[in-house]
């Protein structure tokens, strides 16, 4: 199948004319309208500087369900030493800068463009981008972003600087999640390090339906550093 060429008009083909790889479209914008409706419609952005935006869909989903968050023994010792404090957008611009600048194994460059910087702090803005910080000793030592719509997460990228700071920021994040009724976790694609975590591929088509679930329910929008505090624990 082709891959379909975006124009300015603000619409998505079906999942289902995806590439076997996932890969759906090419085009568009990084508008603040366009990635709500790709997140919506089981959609996101991945691609590299110097390459058009490409929009993808894969089939199977990888994704982690909160109540399977599986924590090793080695990583609830480190929870118990609460030697990490953790905050909730406090620091967006930064954890985002940062997970641009994180060395992968086998990877030329980083997905994270500027551009996408520039179109997910506006997300931020928004009150649909967030990030979560681990902090040691006063300094950012790791932590993650993504963005949440109803009562799902789609997990984008993380960074650490100190060992097991990005794990405990997400462990913190997943058990927050949890309390709050989320559905899932969209980890989008496949990932060890997520494995370990309890992460795991799910039909396509039933990852759609449990977005639909989680978008009938309220989406929490908005700073979560002030919000969650709204919100039992």
């Amino acid at each position: 199948m082709p891959i379909f060429r975006l124009s300015s008009e603000l619409l998505f083909p079906p999942v289902e004319l995806s590439e076997p790889d996932g890969i759906l479209a090419a085009g568009g914008d990084l508008s603040v309208e366009r990635l709500l409706l790709a997140y919506r419609s089981g959609i996101f952005p991945w691609y590299s500087s110097g390459e058009p935006i490409l929009w993808w869909s894969p089939d199977p989903r990888f994704v982690l369900f909160p109540e399977d968050l599986h924590i090793s023994k080695s990583l609830k010792k480190v929870l118990n030493s609460n030697q990490f404090e953790i905050t909730f957008d406090k620091a967006f611009p930064q954890v985002i800068s940062h997970c641009r600048a994180k060395n992968r194994p086998n990877q030329e460059g980083t997905w994270i463009t500027k551009e996408m910087i520039r179109a997910y702090v506006d997300l931020h803005r928004a009150g649909y981008a967030h990030s979560v910080e681990a902090w040691k000793d006063g300094i950012l030592a790791g932590g993650l972003y993504g963005v949440s719509i109803g009562r799902v997460f789609f997990g984008e990228s993380m960074f650490y600087l100190v060992e097991n700071a990005s794990k405990i920021a997400f462990v913190k994040l997943v058990e927050k999640l949890r309390s709050l009724g989320f559905l899932v976790i969209d980890s989008q694609v496949y990932t060890k390090y997520l494995e370990t975590f309890g992460a795991k591929h799910i039909p396509r088509e039933k990852y759609l339906e449990i977005l639909q679930k989680g978008f009938e329910m309220e989406s929490i929008v908005g700073n979560w550093g002030e919000l969650m505090k709204s919100y039992s624990i």
